[in-house]
């Protein structure tokens, strides 16, 4: 039986609204899939879920060990939901044991599903509405670290971050159903709108807009941005005719000059409650509302006969965030409601935009956190400098399969490896974490040479089902009385890279060898090298070194270069160097390199 929740926070209309804009319902969504593994894998928990609630139903699109017939149906009735807790108390929860705690103990899961403890992140939209849940539950009382409850806020807001960019994306759809009722709004509609997704840059975008609506919808105009807080961010203007252009830029540094004034444009339409349109305007009325002249000045050069002024609209919240001002000149004419209507909806796509634009650098902000999280601290160790960089690819997730990693033995020898999984999304990054893992726990302890290690790495990849395509160097490096003694084995990676003490560069090629996790191989090479205190090894990944349309050996000429000119820098500086070589940031960057003393 359905159990219907009766009103309260669960009915509210605008929190429904929210949840049918997403269109997720009783199957499974690939990326919450994704990121209920992740949880997964990196807690420890065997059930984890990420749910989104209707007034009586809870969906499930991502999960991972529930049982069946749950996991296929992917919908239980609110009598089985623990999320629905967090829904209606708008907050995260923590319990330790369900059995003992007053608010959930009753609830079926616990003696259906076996349900003991459990976390659950709210999951929201722009507005603050709590939509479900990233949440996770152990069959056994346990007590959440305060780790485990860091990562789970930071995987809940990229969930949140996805909901909120499908709802924009859906309120983006709508209104471009609405209107395709005019062919030449459609054509001009459909322009901005590749126009504005084209670039994460609000400035830029805002900018084309701009020229774009100069001389096909006004003579010229006027595009402000405010932020939240109240200050103004962003102010272009341009015309029609490109030899007005000096003036148009003079006018927006006179406007970004004057925010009181702009601000008052902006709350004159948030008072408004829409367009504001004048069919007969005179400059000198500019006078009396602005502190300065000149702008009153440019606007009678440029012709001001009639203006438009529409708000910019954050389609989420349908927050004012900006405006639009359209003038024409007198032999224009003035503006009919047909303007007006596309005016409004520019200004709704820029707004959608704007909110993309800040959705898209906060998640790609968590994406970063969430990456550097999973990569190591590297080790002091006497006599020897480990210096590290990760830069994610420029475009994607910001997150991805690239990783170093250093470590000491006990017999006194550091491991040092670098390595590449492919992918550049969560996934990715989740499998780099465990790869990585694998590493250490075989190395740790035992005194193999690389080859063996790498050729046991590939024998679990397989025997544990990973699905991991890798390259990887490894290495292990042994301080003698006078020097040291460094063996490796590379896996169909970027060759190591030495700067001697004398200044020469040498670059360690070797018989390639597969890639970790296609086919097994029992037999990797080990590779041996002598080295001299002074010296500085480079292992790097190949994003550092490829382009797509050039050979490798051009990239390890860059950095070979880059070693050579500033041998003599700080371990730090010649790390800025050394990336200053990438010519492409379509690939994620791992390196480290090891300064001997």
């Amino acid at each position: 039986m359905v159990e219907k929740a009766a009103g309260g926070v669960l009915g509210d209309p605008a929190r429904l609204r929210a949840v049918g804009r997403l269109g997720l319902g009783p199957r499974a969504d690939v990326a919450f899939d994704r990121i209920a593994v992740l949880v997964e894998r990196l807690v420890d928990a065997p059930v984890a879920l990420v749910t989104v609630l209707t007034a009586d139903q809870q969906f499930l699109p991502g999960q991972i060990g529930l049982p069946e017939p749950l996991a296929t149906v992917r919908e239980m009735p609110l009598s089985h939901s623990l999320s629905r807790h967090v829904v209606e108390a708008g907050r995260m929860m923590i319990v330790e044991d369900i059995r003992v705690d007053p608010l959930m103990r009753d609830n079926r899961a616990v003696h259906e599903l076996g349900a003991i403890a459990f976390v659950g992140v709210p999951l929201t939209d722009s507005d603050g509405q709590v939509l479900g849940t990233l949440a996770v539950m152990d069959r056994e009382p346990r007590t959440w670290t305060a780790s485990e409850i860091a990562l789970l806020v930071d995987l809940g807001e990229v969930c949140s971050s996805e909901l909120r960019l499908r709802i924009a994306r859906e309120i983006a759809d709508e209104a471009r159903r609405h209107a395709e009722s005019a062919h030449d709004q459609l054509t001009l509609l459909g322009e901005l709108t590749e126009t504005l997704s084209a670039t994460m840059d609000i400035d830029e975008a805002l900018g084309r807009l701009g020229e774009m609506v100069a001389g096909r919808l006004a003579d010229w105009c006027v595009v402000a941005l405010a932020e939240p807080s109240g200050i103004l961010r962003h102010v272009s203007a341009a015309h029609f005719d490109p030899a007005h252009a000096p003036e148009t830029a003079r006018l927006a540094q006179l406007a970004a000059d004057a925010p009181r004034e702009m601000k008052s444009l902006v709350a004159a339409v948030q008072r408004a409650a829409g367009p504001i349109r004048r069919d007969i305007a005179d400059p000198k009325s500019l006078e009396a509302r602005l502190n300065t002249a000149e702008i009153a000045e440019i606007a009678a050069r440029l012709g001001f006969g009639s203006y438009l002024v529409a708000p910019v609209t954050a389609p989420v919240g349908r927050r004012t965030v900006g405006v639009l001002m359209l003038v024409n000149g007198a032999a224009r004419g003035p503006f009919g409601e047909a303007e007006e209507r596309t005016a409004t909806e520019i200004g709704r796509r820029a707004g959608l935009a704007v909110d993309n634009s800040r959705l898209y650098g906060r998640q790609r902000h968590v994406a970063e956190v969430l990456q550097h999280s999973m990569l190591p601290q590297l080790p002091d160790i006497p006599g020897i400098e480990l210096h590290a960089r990760y830069l994610p690819a420029q475009v994607g997730a910001a997150v991805g399969g690239d990783w170093y990693d250093a470590f000491r033995q006990p017999d006194g020898s550091v491991m040092l490896a670098v390595g590449d999984v492919s992918g550049h999304d969560i996934e990715a990054a989740a499998t780099m974490g465990q790869v990585r893992n694998l590493v250490r726990g075989d190395a740790y302890g035992r005194d193999d040479e690389p080859g063996p290690l790498l050729s046991q790495l590939d024998r679990a990849l397989h025997g544990l089902s990973m699905p991991a395509a890798a390259t990887a160097v490894l290495a292990r490096l042994r301080k003698n009385e006078s020097d040291y003694d460094l063996t490796f084995s590379n896996a169909g990676h970027p060759p190591p890279v030495l700067l001697r003490p004398d200044g020469e560069v040498e670059v360690w090629w070797e018989e390639p060898e597969p890639l970790l996790g296609l086919v097994p191989r029992d037999d990797r090479s080990t590779h041996r090298r002598r080295l001299l205190p002074g010296s500085t090894l480079l292992l790097y990944t190949d994003g550092l070194v490829e382009h797509p349309n050039k050979l490798i050996d051009e990239g390890i000429r860059r950095i070979r270069v880059a070693l050579q000119d500033n041998a003599t820098l700080a371990t730090d500086e010649l790390c800025a160097r050394i990336l200053s070589t990438a010519t492409r940031r379509d690939d994620d960057i791992a390196m480290l390199v090891i300064r001997l003393g």
